[in-house]
């Protein structure tokens, strides 16, 4: 069932190992094939070294297994909260990626400082309201995923393809688990410049929005010419 998906669920959950964003067992990745409303995610605590693509687990979009030896991830309450609630994305990746947590461990989000974020990003990658003690100790990681849609009532999950979730971790996501891989890598690094940046200079603000509107939309726009148009 769902091997093409499976594939690339597994892939996505390796590509994060590769460069670098997951230590252990210390992230996952999904798919959502949204004509069956089936959603593809990593096995829970499965090491990444013996993990093939079979062993990737298949829910419904109300968790119940559907196919699968193994537990699915943890976190699989948030993505099916986001799953839910954004209807463009098809894919998601969590990880502890070092710089996006330790701005997610700060609750503050990472400003717009430079055109490599506005590249990828429409403006500065938001951070969600702490949880209440109830919300923790009660659905956890499904009000995760609430305080992230909350976050969003008024923001683009396309055009700001990524959160972090405070005193946590970041999460980031695109139409597809290979775009939302890749949206995790970048956002590690301009979670990296942003502090470097800030290192050097601590007041620095944020890039003109007519720059930031013009790196973003030359890639992402309607009339975009990055890369090869024809």
């Amino acid at each position: 069932m769902l091997k093409r998906l499976k594939a690339a669920v597994f892939d996505a959950n390796l590509e994060v190992v590769r460069r670098g964003l997951v230590l252990y067992t210390w992230g996952n990745a999904s798919g959502i094939d949204r004509k069956r409303g089936l959603v593809v995610i990593k096995p829970s605590g499965v090491p990444y070294e013996t993990m093939k693509a079979a062993d990737m687990v298949v829910v419904d979009l109300d968790g119940k297994i559907v196919e699968g030896k193994y537990s699915p991830s943890s976190d699989t309450p948030t993505h099916l909260v986001l799953y839910r609630a954004f209807p463009q994305i098809g894919g998601i990746v969590h990880t502890h990626s070092r710089s996006a947590t330790a701005w997610a461990q700060a609750q503050r989000e990472i400003p717009c400082l430079g055109t490599t974020h506005a590249d990828s990003f429409h403006g500065p990658v938001p951070v969600t309201a702490p949880l209440s003690e109830a919300e923790i100790l009660d659905c956890y990681e499904e009000n995760a995923g609430h305080s992230i849609v909350r976050r969003f009532a008024s923001l683009d999950p396309l055009a700001v393809p990524a959160v972090l979730l405070a005193g946590h971790a970041p999460f980031a996501w695109g139409r597809s688990p290979a775009e939302a891989a890749r949206n995790a890598v970048v956002l590690e690094e301009v979670a990296a410049l942003a502090s470097e940046t800030l290192a050097i200079h601590s007041t620095c603000g944020p890039i003109p929005d007519c720059l930031r509107d013009k790196h973003f939309l030359r890639k992402h726009g309607k009339g975009a010419y990055y890369g090869q148009t024809r």
